[in-house]
């Protein structure tokens, strides 16, 4: 498992994060180790609900073979 060091934190973030912690019944690393997992999940999450709706925006449309335009624009 990898260790990271975050120097220079907020003072009132840090309460705001160990009073959390405790809210929970666990400690302050356990807690940010959550976080920092549920939050990389979500990145990945949302950049596939982002895609799926690109997606559906461009559905139905007609678009050009863009090895033709390449070609075209290699021969000028």
């Amino acid at each position: 498992m990898a260790q990271v060091l975050i120097r220079n934190i907020d003072n009132e973030a840090m309460a705001q994060l160990k009073a959390r912690a405790r809210r929970k019944g666990v400690s302050l690393e356990r807690e940010l180790r959550t976080i920092l997992t549920e939050t990389a999940r979500l990145d990945e999450t949302g950049f596939r609900e982002r895609a799926a709706a690109f997606r559906r925006k461009l559905a139905g449309r007609r678009h050009t073979d863009s090895t033709q335009l390449i070609r075209e624009d290699r021969d000028r």
